[in-house]
């Protein structure tokens, strides 16, 4: 495969071709499996990479692309009037033309094939010399053919027409094995036989010269051992055209975004931002696949680079790659080069190490401003700092990203102090408590119980397309997982303990340990049904409980965040979920996890227990869910109107200034002095005067909620009054009678607001 073998370009002369990477031919030689090292490759509808869904009809065995019908059997459908489309598959033959059998000469015993009129060539020229009579009787006069030595059949298997003259195939396959060329006729033959796959679905790579073909063939044997993702021959052969047009000699040509600008110039309307372009992306891995096998893997390779590729460093989620191109002084860069690979190497994650980056980055830009002008790290004191966070607090103040800038670079300098990776940092560079920005205290995004009810009504639950997504919202709600420990979870999920209660094990991956959450039997059983599912479809097992269902062929690639959000749009939609507001709601999967930990709370489970199934590593954001639920609390008891023992307004103002106090008194008394029909104001240090005599109590206080107990209340005192007249006791009489009249006050007084808050609601609607 010498330079001379490169075929040149059509429609433009041959440029000088560049010198190629030394030793990559050598190592595509050995590396390019022979069923890759084709010139046309073609793959059949079940090859999981290449491959597609097979056609309905049955039989035909070719790739259903076109609403689940081959190309040629949709093509049929559409010049048939587009019949209903169950009645043409189970009818419709499986062969489409040119794949079915030819017929034969009309002549009795002749098995050439056909020329015109249903005569071969030796028929119909005896029948023009004949005078061309009326066709059937003449047929009728010709004696049977019956050679003692009949010609030998067509080389197609299917076909068992007599060949033709000096060619190696029927009449009709003859020509056109003369219209490709006269190509090999073993390959043509099979490409007859392997009649699944049509042109369309084949890959040809004779355009490309030598060198770039065997690039390509190793890119496509590598996507296709990966197994990731399906890719049709139809966008392959985009890139394959756009590279033989391209006239380079190796992907290594050029750079990646040299050759992303290409594309896009190429193909203009796929550079919006989202726009899903297969192609694009085939073009990428084809390079960097090559680059890896040129180069190799691993620190050696990667750590020079200015952009680290984190998939050659055994890192396959999150971004692909962190960048250190814009880091302008080369004494930072290192630092920040030597941090990054200590903290992968700690098992930080590639969200985390990116961050780092980018804070440095910012810092960077700061260093190199006309300004600053800083040179060396021995400049970067506590001054400096202090003017860096006056530039930052200009730019990012009210961002979250604010604190994550400062939080980074103060881990960055500390680490090269602690480590000793330069002794010139100054001992004063580094952040404190105070530099960072003041943050309010944020409530948990806890949904509504209105929104939850239609969240977890079984009807809309069943409206899920895929039971596995099912069963990952019913995780989230009941056992506030965090939507990627959910997906990331090992199908042997369930431990119990010595009585047998079931419990979910998961990895935290927040805080890099394993937990415990209790379970019902109905999620439990909805889990041991999921892993059937799961053997069924990969009966050799899978490690994780919620396995992709698409270019997965092991079942080791989980199901993706993106995947789960999409799908949860999908069915807030279809479900039509509102809020009390009547509008669609919008959530993440996040806000379930907010949404157990304040039912939790308004249960009043202790927050110890809490914390333990949220699996929080401290208590202060368990707390957070204490703080809502007393909020909560506090703002209806405000709202609430309130009357005392006379059936007057108690007016509590949630502004002023005993305000707090106020509410911590109303806790204590709900919490140590709860009545069936009330609550008492009477401060904890006094004992109360008036045992059992709270509806003549000054430090009485009622709401709405208490109706009930105080119409049962009145019945039952007018039945006592009713007996003491009887029996003659004054004293007790009237004591119940004052009573009475403080009911009927209080009931008044708060049904008159109940009626109220009745008629402003029939206005509102």
């Amino acid at each position: 495969m010498s330079p001379a073998d490169d075929r040149a370009l059509p429609g433009g002369p041959r440029r000088e071709q560049p010198a190629r990477p030394a030793g990559l031919l050598e190592k595509l030689l050995a590396a390019v499996r022979p069923e890759f090292r084709q010139d046309v490759l073609a793959f059949g509808a079940a090859d999981p990479v290449f491959g597609g869904p097979p056609c309905k009809v049955p039989g035909c065995g070719r790739t259903g692309r076109v609403r689940g019908l081959c190309t040629g059997h949709d093509h049929r459908w559409r010049n048939q009037g587009k019949p209903d489309r169950g009645k043409f598959i189970a009818t419709t033959n499986p062969r489409l033309k040119g794949h079915q059998k030819l017929a034969s000469c009309q002549a009795a015993g002749c098995l050439y094939g056909r020329k015109e009129r249903g005569l071969c060539t030796r028929h119909l020229y005896a029948w023009q010399r004949a005078g061309r009579p009326e066709l059937d009787s003449w047929l009728v006069g010709l004696p049977a053919e019956a050679p003692e030595d009949p010609p030998s059949a067509c080389r197609i298997s299917y076909c068992d027409l007599w060949v033709h003259a000096d060619l190696p195939f029927c009449l009709s396959h003859g020509n056109r094995w003369r219209e490709r060329g006269r190509p090999d006729t073993g390959e043509y033959a099979r490409s007859y036989e392997d009649d699944s796959v049509p042109g369309h679905e084949r890959i040809d790579l004779s355009g490309l010269n030598a060198h770039l073909r065997l690039e390509v063939q190793y890119a496509l044997q590598g996507r296709h051992d990966d197994g990731a993702i399906k890719i049709a021959p139809g966008a392959v052969q985009t890139v394959v055209t756009f590279l033989a047009a391209s006239a380079s000699p190796s992907l290594l040509d050029r750079d990646e975004d040299a050759w992303r600008q290409a594309w896009f110039q190429r193909f203009p309307g796929r550079a919006s931002p989202g726009h899903g372009d297969s192609g694009r992306a085939l073009l990428v891995y084809a390079r960097r696949t090559v680059e890896a096998l040129h180069a190799g893997r691993g620190w050696d390779v990667e750590y020079p680079r200015d952009a680290w590729r984190l998939r050659n460093l055994g890192v396959s989620e999150g971004p692909a790659t962190v960048r250190f191109t814009q880091i302008s002084q080369p004494w930072l860069k290192e630092l920040a080069k030597r941090w990054i690979r200590w903290r992968l190497s700690s098992g930080t994650g590639a969200g985390s190490v990116t961050k780092g980056a980018l804070a440095i980055t910012r810092f960077s830009a700061f260093l190199a401003s006309p300004a600053v002008n800083v040179t060396r790290l021995a400049q970067v004191d506590r001054e400096l700092l202090e003017r860096y966070l006056a530039d930052l607090h200009a730019e990012l103040a009210g961002r979250n990203v604010h604190a994550e800038r400062i939080g980074q670079l103060n881990g960055f300098l500390h680490a090269i102090r602690r480590l000793g990776w330069d002794d010139s940092l100054p001992a004063s560079a580094m952040f404190h408590y105070d530099d960072y920005p003041k943050r309010g205290q944020l409530l948990p995004r806890a949904l509504a119980e209105h929104v939850m009810t239609q969240l977890e009504d079984p009807a809309n639950l069943d409206q899920w397309n895929d039971p596995a997504r099912r069963l990952i919202t019913l995780i989230l709600i009941r056992c506030g997982l965090r939507l990627g420990d959910a997906l990331r979870m090992p199908s042997d999920c369930i431990v119990r303990d010595a009585d047998q209660a079931p419990y979910l094990r998961y990895q935290n991956h927040k805080m890099n340990r394993e937990a415990l959450v209790p379970i019902d039997e109905e999620l439990q059983a909805g889990i041991i049904e999921q892993q059937r599912r799961v053997l069924d479809r990969w009966p050799h097992g899978t490690p994780v409980l919620f396995p992709r269902v698409r270019s997965n062929p092991d079942g080791s690639k989980r199901v993706s965040h993106s995947g789960y959000q999409h799908a949860l749009g999908e069915w807030l939609r279809r479900c039509d979920i509102r809020d009390e507001h009547g509008q669609p709601v919008h959530l993440t999967p996040h806000q379930y996890r907010h949404t157990l930990g304040t039912r939790l709370i308004n249960m009043d489970v202790p927050q110890e227990v809490v914390r333990r199934i949220l699996d929080h590593d401290s208590h202060a954001m368990t707390a957070h869910y204490a703080r809502l639920s007393d909020t909560t609390i506090r703002r209806h008891w405000e709202k609430a109107r309130k009357v005392n023992a006379a059936g007057q307004t108690v007016a509590l103002d949630p502004g002023g200034a005993l305000a707090e106090a106020a509410w911590a008194k109303q806790r204590i008394g709900r919490a140590t002095q709860a009545l069936p029909n009330g609550y008492c104001q009477l401060p904890m240090v006094k004992s109360c005067p008036h045992a059992n005599s709270c509806l003549t109590c000054p430090m009485f206080v009622t709401t709405a909620e208490f109706l009930p107990q105080h119409h049962a209340q009145r019945q039952a005192t007018l039945q006592i009054i009713t007996a003491a007249e009887a029996a003659g006791h004054d004293r007790v009489t009237e004591m119940n009678r004052q009573v009475v009249g403080n009911l009927d006050k209080i009931i008044t007084a708060l049904e008159a607001d109940d009626d109220g808050k009745e008629a402003e609601a029939a206005g509102a609607s």
